[in-house]
Protein backbone atom coordinates (compact mmCIF):
# COMPACT_ATOMS: atom_id res chain seq x y z
CA UNK A 1 0.00 0.00 0.00
CA UNK A 2 0.79 3.43 -0.69
CA UNK A 3 2.33 5.24 1.82
CA UNK A 4 0.83 8.60 0.88
CA UNK A 5 -2.72 7.55 1.05
CA UNK A 6 -2.70 5.75 4.12
CA UNK A 7 -2.90 10.22 5.49
CA UNK A 8 -5.97 11.63 6.09
CA UNK A 9 -8.29 8.65 7.23
CA UNK A 10 -9.08 9.83 9.99
CA UNK A 11 -6.94 8.09 12.00
CA UNK A 12 -2.84 8.52 13.23
CA UNK A 13 -0.38 6.54 11.31
CA UNK A 14 2.35 5.48 13.37
CA UNK A 15 5.70 4.01 11.82
CA UNK A 16 9.13 3.24 13.25
CA UNK A 17 12.43 3.70 11.91
CA UNK A 18 15.33 1.24 11.62
CA UNK A 19 19.10 1.48 10.55
CA UNK A 20 20.07 -1.67 8.50
CA UNK A 21 22.15 -4.86 10.64
CA UNK A 22 25.86 -5.08 9.53
CA UNK A 23 25.37 -8.72 10.31
CA UNK A 24 23.57 -11.82 9.35
CA UNK A 25 22.34 -12.54 13.16
CA UNK A 26 22.06 -8.85 13.63
CA UNK A 27 19.60 -8.98 10.28
CA UNK A 28 17.48 -11.89 12.21
CA UNK A 29 16.83 -9.94 15.74
CA UNK A 30 15.92 -6.99 13.52
CA UNK A 31 13.54 -9.00 11.74
CA UNK A 32 12.32 -10.55 15.67
CA UNK A 33 12.07 -6.92 16.88
CA UNK A 34 9.79 -5.97 14.15
CA UNK A 35 7.65 -9.13 14.33
CA UNK A 36 7.07 -8.46 18.01
CA UNK A 37 6.30 -4.91 17.05
CA UNK A 38 4.21 -5.80 14.95
CA UNK A 39 2.24 -8.06 17.32
CA UNK A 40 1.99 -5.89 19.83
CA UNK A 41 1.36 -2.72 18.10
CA UNK A 42 0.29 -3.11 14.55
CA UNK A 43 2.26 0.02 13.07
CA UNK A 44 1.29 1.30 9.70
CA UNK A 45 4.49 0.93 8.38
CA UNK A 46 8.22 0.75 8.67
CA UNK A 47 11.15 2.46 7.34
CA UNK A 48 14.90 1.09 6.72
CA UNK A 49 17.55 3.92 6.56
CA UNK A 50 20.32 4.19 3.66
CA UNK A 51 23.74 4.59 4.47
CA UNK A 52 26.22 7.62 3.82
CA UNK A 53 27.21 7.19 0.02
CA UNK A 54 25.14 4.25 -0.20
CA UNK A 55 27.42 2.01 2.46
CA UNK A 56 25.29 0.11 3.64
CA UNK A 57 23.13 -0.37 0.09
CA UNK A 58 22.73 -3.97 0.51
CA UNK A 59 21.60 -4.50 3.66
CA UNK A 60 18.81 -2.00 3.16
CA UNK A 61 17.46 -3.38 0.37
CA UNK A 62 17.47 -6.66 2.23
CA UNK A 63 15.93 -5.67 4.99
CA UNK A 64 13.16 -3.81 3.57
CA UNK A 65 12.57 -6.64 1.41
CA UNK A 66 12.45 -9.05 4.45
CA UNK A 67 10.15 -6.71 6.54
CA UNK A 68 7.74 -6.81 3.71
CA UNK A 69 7.74 -10.48 2.30
CA UNK A 70 8.26 -12.57 5.45
CA UNK A 71 6.25 -10.41 7.90
CA UNK A 72 3.68 -8.52 5.86
CA UNK A 73 4.22 -5.12 7.10
CA UNK A 74 4.55 -2.15 4.70
CA UNK A 75 8.03 -1.47 4.51
CA UNK A 76 9.62 2.21 2.75
CA UNK A 77 13.08 2.20 1.89
CA UNK A 78 15.38 5.49 2.19
CA UNK A 79 17.34 6.20 -0.52
CA UNK A 80 19.93 8.56 -0.69
CA UNK A 81 21.17 9.85 -3.49
CA UNK A 82 24.53 11.60 -3.06
CA UNK A 83 27.21 10.10 -4.66
CA UNK A 84 25.41 8.23 -7.28
CA UNK A 85 24.52 8.75 -10.78
CA UNK A 86 21.47 8.77 -12.53
CA UNK A 87 21.96 5.01 -13.79
CA UNK A 88 22.43 3.83 -10.38
CA UNK A 89 19.45 4.72 -8.71
CA UNK A 90 17.80 3.61 -11.68
CA UNK A 91 19.13 0.11 -11.21
CA UNK A 92 18.20 0.63 -7.09
CA UNK A 93 15.19 1.66 -7.91
CA UNK A 94 14.11 -1.13 -10.92
CA UNK A 95 15.47 -3.34 -7.93
CA UNK A 96 13.05 -2.19 -5.59
CA UNK A 97 9.90 -2.15 -7.62
CA UNK A 98 11.12 -5.49 -8.95
CA UNK A 99 11.01 -7.18 -4.68
CA UNK A 100 7.26 -5.02 -4.16
CA UNK A 101 9.06 -1.79 -2.44
CA UNK A 102 6.56 0.78 -4.01
CA UNK A 103 7.19 3.41 -1.16
CA UNK A 104 10.51 5.71 -0.85
CA UNK A 105 11.76 8.26 1.03
CA UNK A 106 14.23 10.19 -1.20
CA UNK A 107 17.24 12.20 0.60
CA UNK A 108 20.23 13.86 -0.22
CA UNK A 109 22.40 11.75 2.06
CA UNK A 110 25.64 12.30 3.47
CA UNK A 111 28.77 13.00 1.47
CA UNK A 112 31.01 9.88 0.80
CA UNK A 113 34.02 9.85 2.91
CA UNK A 114 36.27 10.85 -0.07
CA UNK A 115 34.78 14.11 -0.76
CA UNK A 116 37.05 14.57 -3.55
CA UNK A 117 35.79 11.15 -5.55
CA UNK A 118 32.25 11.12 -6.98
CA UNK A 119 29.99 13.45 -5.56
CA UNK A 120 32.69 16.32 -6.79
CA UNK A 121 31.80 14.72 -10.34
CA UNK A 122 28.82 16.25 -11.95
CA UNK A 123 27.42 13.07 -13.71
CA UNK A 124 26.34 12.48 -9.45
CA UNK A 125 23.56 13.31 -7.60
CA UNK A 126 23.68 16.31 -4.92
CA UNK A 127 20.16 16.96 -4.19
CA UNK A 128 17.25 15.53 -2.89
CA UNK A 129 14.89 17.28 -5.45
CA UNK A 130 17.37 15.70 -8.52
CA UNK A 131 16.10 12.02 -6.81
CA UNK A 132 12.57 13.15 -6.13
CA UNK A 133 12.41 14.31 -10.22
CA UNK A 134 13.87 10.88 -11.44
CA UNK A 135 11.52 8.83 -9.35
CA UNK A 136 8.39 10.88 -10.22
CA UNK A 137 9.65 11.25 -13.69
CA UNK A 138 10.36 7.59 -14.55
CA UNK A 139 9.06 5.15 -11.86
CA UNK A 140 5.60 4.40 -10.55
CA UNK A 141 6.63 5.01 -7.01
CA UNK A 142 5.47 6.76 -3.49
CA UNK A 143 8.05 9.21 -2.80
CA UNK A 144 8.07 10.70 1.16
CA UNK A 145 10.93 13.10 1.98
CA UNK A 146 12.27 15.12 4.64
CA UNK A 147 12.24 18.22 6.20
CA UNK A 148 13.79 20.62 8.77
CA UNK A 149 11.61 22.32 12.11
CA UNK A 150 14.74 24.08 13.51
CA UNK A 151 16.02 23.95 9.76
CA UNK A 152 18.94 22.05 7.76
CA UNK A 153 22.48 22.95 9.15
CA UNK A 154 23.48 23.58 6.20
CA UNK A 155 20.94 25.93 5.03
CA UNK A 156 21.56 29.24 4.34
CA UNK A 157 17.95 30.35 6.03
CA UNK A 158 15.03 29.54 7.62
CA UNK A 159 13.13 30.67 4.43
CA UNK A 160 16.08 29.51 2.57
CA UNK A 161 15.23 25.37 3.66
CA UNK A 162 11.24 26.10 3.12
CA UNK A 163 12.19 26.59 -0.48
CA UNK A 164 13.85 23.79 -0.76
CA UNK A 165 11.06 22.21 0.95
CA UNK A 166 8.39 23.22 -0.71
CA UNK A 167 10.35 22.11 -4.00
CA UNK A 168 10.14 18.96 -3.25
CA UNK A 169 6.69 18.46 -2.45
CA UNK A 170 6.03 20.03 -6.01
CA UNK A 171 8.31 17.52 -7.31
CA UNK A 172 6.18 14.95 -6.12
CA UNK A 173 6.40 14.35 -2.64
CA UNK A 174 3.71 13.19 -1.37
CA UNK A 175 4.48 13.43 2.06
CA UNK A 176 7.46 14.65 4.72
CA UNK A 177 9.11 13.53 7.99
CA UNK A 178 11.00 16.32 10.10
CA UNK A 179 14.25 15.42 11.49
CA UNK A 180 13.82 14.66 15.19
CA UNK A 181 13.33 17.27 17.70
CA UNK A 182 11.96 17.85 21.18
CA UNK A 183 10.29 20.86 21.87
CA UNK A 184 6.74 20.74 19.84
CA UNK A 185 6.96 24.53 19.54
CA UNK A 186 9.41 24.15 16.55
CA UNK A 187 6.84 21.86 15.00
CA UNK A 188 3.93 23.94 14.72
CA UNK A 189 6.20 27.00 13.92
CA UNK A 190 7.40 24.88 11.02
CA UNK A 191 3.81 23.49 9.95
CA UNK A 192 2.56 26.97 10.06
CA UNK A 193 5.19 28.38 7.83
CA UNK A 194 5.20 25.46 5.08
CA UNK A 195 1.12 26.09 5.30
CA UNK A 196 1.74 29.57 4.32
CA UNK A 197 4.13 29.10 1.83
CA UNK A 198 1.83 26.59 0.09
CA UNK A 199 2.76 23.36 1.32
CA UNK A 200 -0.05 21.44 1.78
CA UNK A 201 1.38 17.48 2.35
CA UNK A 202 1.31 15.79 5.53
CA UNK A 203 3.97 17.03 7.88
CA UNK A 204 4.80 14.08 9.87
CA UNK A 205 6.78 14.74 13.66
CA UNK A 206 9.77 12.49 13.62
CA UNK A 207 10.39 11.63 17.54
CA UNK A 208 13.38 9.85 19.16
CA UNK A 209 12.72 9.08 22.54
CA UNK A 210 16.10 9.49 24.53
CA UNK A 211 17.63 6.80 26.38
CA UNK A 212 21.36 7.92 26.11
CA UNK A 213 22.70 11.35 27.17
CA UNK A 214 25.81 10.90 25.29
CA UNK A 215 24.34 9.85 22.18
CA UNK A 216 21.78 12.39 22.32
CA UNK A 217 23.95 15.27 22.64
CA UNK A 218 26.09 13.92 19.36
CA UNK A 219 22.71 13.52 17.62
CA UNK A 220 21.05 17.04 18.68
CA UNK A 221 24.71 18.59 17.34
CA UNK A 222 25.26 16.89 14.05
CA UNK A 223 21.30 17.61 12.98
CA UNK A 224 21.35 21.19 14.63
CA UNK A 225 18.42 19.87 16.81
CA UNK A 226 18.29 21.74 20.39
CA UNK A 227 17.10 20.05 24.06
CA UNK A 228 14.75 22.50 25.98
CA UNK A 229 16.60 23.82 28.86
CA UNK A 230 14.37 22.09 31.50
CA UNK A 231 14.73 18.78 29.58
CA UNK A 232 18.26 19.39 29.65
CA UNK A 233 19.03 19.97 33.22
CA UNK A 234 16.94 16.92 33.90
CA UNK A 235 18.89 14.55 31.97
CA UNK A 236 22.24 16.41 32.87
CA UNK A 237 21.13 15.35 36.30
CA UNK A 238 21.26 11.75 35.55
CA UNK A 239 23.16 11.31 33.05
CA UNK A 240 24.91 8.51 34.38
CA UNK A 241 21.83 6.92 35.63
CA UNK A 242 20.58 4.78 32.38
CA UNK A 243 17.71 3.65 34.04
CA UNK A 244 16.33 7.39 34.61
CA UNK A 245 17.50 8.89 31.54
CA UNK A 246 15.00 6.41 29.93
CA UNK A 247 12.19 7.09 32.09
CA UNK A 248 12.64 10.75 31.79
CA UNK A 249 13.24 10.29 27.82
CA UNK A 250 10.00 8.07 27.48
CA UNK A 251 7.85 10.50 29.65
CA UNK A 252 9.27 13.29 27.76
CA UNK A 253 7.88 11.45 24.40
CA UNK A 254 4.76 10.26 25.37
CA UNK A 255 4.07 13.89 26.40
CA UNK A 256 5.55 14.93 23.20
CA UNK A 257 3.56 13.05 21.20
CA UNK A 258 -0.03 13.29 22.56
CA UNK A 259 0.22 17.31 22.10
CA UNK A 260 0.86 16.78 18.91
CA UNK A 261 -1.59 14.95 18.10
CA UNK A 262 -4.13 16.89 19.79
CA UNK A 263 -2.24 19.89 17.59
CA UNK A 264 -3.13 17.46 14.48
CA UNK A 265 -0.22 16.03 13.31
CA UNK A 266 -0.69 13.45 10.86
CA UNK A 267 0.89 10.65 13.14
CA UNK A 268 4.40 9.90 14.75
CA UNK A 269 7.55 8.48 13.40
CA UNK A 270 9.66 7.23 15.93
CA UNK A 271 13.74 6.78 15.08
CA UNK A 272 14.09 3.56 17.05
CA UNK A 273 18.05 3.06 16.91
CA UNK A 274 16.97 -0.77 16.46
CA UNK A 275 15.64 -0.49 20.43
CA UNK A 276 12.15 -1.28 20.63
CA UNK A 277 11.50 -0.78 24.69
CA UNK A 278 11.11 3.21 24.42
CA UNK A 279 9.07 3.32 21.20
CA UNK A 280 7.32 0.53 22.52
CA UNK A 281 6.37 2.11 25.79
CA UNK A 282 5.70 5.64 23.93
CA UNK A 283 3.03 4.05 21.26
CA UNK A 284 1.81 1.55 23.71
CA UNK A 285 1.04 4.57 25.86
CA UNK A 286 -0.68 7.19 23.09
CA UNK A 287 -2.72 4.08 21.94
CA UNK A 288 -4.24 3.79 25.66
CA UNK A 289 -6.22 7.36 24.88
Amino acid sequence: MRISEQYGRGRPVYSFEFFPPKTEQAAEDLIATVADLKEALHPDFVSVTYGAGGSSRTRTLECVTNIRKRLGVEAMAHLACMGHTRDELSEIITHLLAEGIENILALRGDPPKDSAGPAADDRHFRHATELIALLKENFDVCVGAACYPESHPEAESAAADLLWTKRKVELGAGFLITQLFFDNREYFSFKWRAREAGIEAPIVPGIMPITNVAQIERFTKMCGAHIPEELRQRLDKHRDDPGVVMAIGIEHAITQCRDLMNGGAPGIHFYTLNRSHATRSVLAALKRL
